[in-house]
């Protein structure tokens, strides 16, 4: 099979697991997670950065560094937004995609 061919393969199988994605949407609710002090802290850092200057072209490892940073800011601003500070932990409420992606992360 030629690239073409895969690539049509490939957008159907995206499009099968976009419809898994609505039924999982549909049934999975946030997640109730605890994190150490430190990682929330540096998670909520991580969304209060400010990132100076335009990107160019990346590398595929780029992008993907890039795209962990950002589900990393995005949890931060679950923190920072809903969590509960609880002793040396901190309590809170992430949508599946971003306990995944961390957990996608630690692979």
């Amino acid at each position: 099979m030629n690239d073409q061919g895969q690539y049509v393969r490939y957008r159907e199988d995206s499009k099968l697991l976009a419809a898994i994605g609505v039924c999982v949407d549909a049934q999975a609710g946030p997640v109730t997670m605890r994190l150490p002090k430190a990682l929330a802290e540096a998670a909520v850092a991580a969304w209060d950065r400010e990132e100076l200057g335009g990107l160019g072209e990346e590398t595929h490892e780029q992008y993907a560094l890039r795209h962990r940073a950002a589900e990393l800011a995005f949890i931060g601003l679950a923190i920072s937004r809903h969590g509960r500070w609880e002793g040396e932990e901190v309590v809170v409420d992430l949508d599946v995609a971003s306990a995944g992606a961390a957990v996608r992360a630690s692979q």
